[in-house]
This record gives structure tokens, sequence and C-alpha cells, in this order.
């Protein structure tokens, strides 16, 4: 759910990115916690993405709370990296 008080998971997405849509929808359907952040709104996120993606603003990007990093992961992807 978007905007949790302390999520776990940062998801670096914009609008309208079908990818960022679908995974939205599916991280919501399982319930999965997640603040999210536009990076065409913020642009010192827009760099951090690129930071981690090889000079791309690649989206969505996920961040969890240990610091790693998944980019376009599906929502087992997402599981599976919160429950290592």
């Amino acid at each position: 759910m978007a905007n949790s008080a302390n999520p776990a998971i940062t998801m670096y997405s914009t609008t309208w990115c079908p990818f960022c849509i679908q995974l939205r929808a599916d991280l919501d359907r399982a319930g999965v916690e997640y603040t999210e952040v536009d990076v065409d709104r913020d642009p010192e996120a827009g760099e951090l993405v690129k930071s981690l993606n090889g000079g791309n603003r690649v989206v969505p990007t996920l961040v969890f709370a240990d610091g790693s990093s998944l980019t376009n992961p599906s929502v087992d992807e997402v599981q599976a990296q919160l429950a290592s």
C-alpha cells in the first residue's frame, strides 16, 4: 500500500510507466507496503535511480530498507527479497 508509515520499500516510478502501473497494482494486491517517489517530480530521486542502473533512469526501481535494490522486478521477486 503506497505511503505507509514505515515501509520496507521505496518504489521510484512515474505516473505514465506501464511497468510501474502493473507493479503498483501487484504490490497493492499482495498487501506489500511501500512508499512511492515520482522521479518526474523529484530530480534527486531520478539521479538516485540513474546511479543504481548504470546511468539509466529505469523505473520501477525499488530500494529496500537494507539498501539493496531491484529494477523492474516481479511481485514474486519483491516478496523473495523481503523474505531474505
